[in-house]
């Protein structure tokens, strides 16, 4: 059995250079989400949400492997992010920021599935988050990416250049949400070696 991994699937969209810019086409797909707000280092709903999501994917991993007979590769934890001022992303002044958590599925996976697997996780490992998660679908189209590896924190530099010089010189400007796509787990890695694809859609200036 061939397992699914969203990331040797879409190659392009999950290796981008680093510290350079790429445009790339980005097609529908399908997420487990939770919403919140809130500094991630200590909001419990961040934790709670992370707690969820991973335990509803592996879930529906071996629900798959054993019911259907199609085995995949749990995708990375990834993030939308947003705020009713985006400068606060630069200050970084994370109590202010909203967010949406994300676990990429397989087209197969069903909302049955979720639900069952939702309600199978949640048995075993309680949590309010488990009642806000639900699967979505969307396409971001058009975006600008690039590799960054190092701390969370020392992506204002590429996102300033991202925002104040690649996109005016491009005569491109924002179309969605500013998106994290984690390859590492922070766990386990030291900060200076964390990578993550930095995603923003983007459109023609009118």
């Amino acid at each position: 059995m061939e397992k699914y991994d969203v990331k040797k699937a879409h190659k392009q969209l999950y290796s981008p250079p680093k510290g350079a810019f790429a445009v790339v086409e980005v097609p529908e797909f399908r997420y487990l989400a939770v919403d919140g707000k809130g500094d991630p280092n200590t909001a419990d709903a961040y934790a709670e949400a992370v707690a969820a999501l991973y335990g509803t994917a592996y879930t529906l991993k071996f629900a798959s492997k054993r019911t259907l007979g199609r085995d995949f590769v749990v995708a990375p934890m990834e993030g939308l992010w947003r705020a009713d001022d985006p400068a606060v992303f630069l200050t970084r002044e994370k109590s202010a920021w909203e967010w949406t958590m994300m676990i990429g599925q397989p087209e197969w996976i069903t909302e049955e599935m979720v639900v069952a697997a939702a309600g199978e996780a949640a048995a075993k490992h309680p949590n309010p988050a488990f009642e806000h998660l639900r699967l979505v679908a969307f396409t971001e189209g058009l975006c600008v990416q690039t590799l960054h590896i190092g701390s969370y924190d020392a992506e204002t530099p590429v996102l300033q250049r991202l925002h104040e010089h690649y996109l005016p010189y491009n005569k491109l400007t924002f179309n969605g949400d500013h998106h994290e796509i984690y390859l590492s787990d922070a766990r386990r890695t030291a900060p200076a070696k964390l990578r993550t694809i930095l995603r923003q859609p983007v459109k023609p200036v009118e």
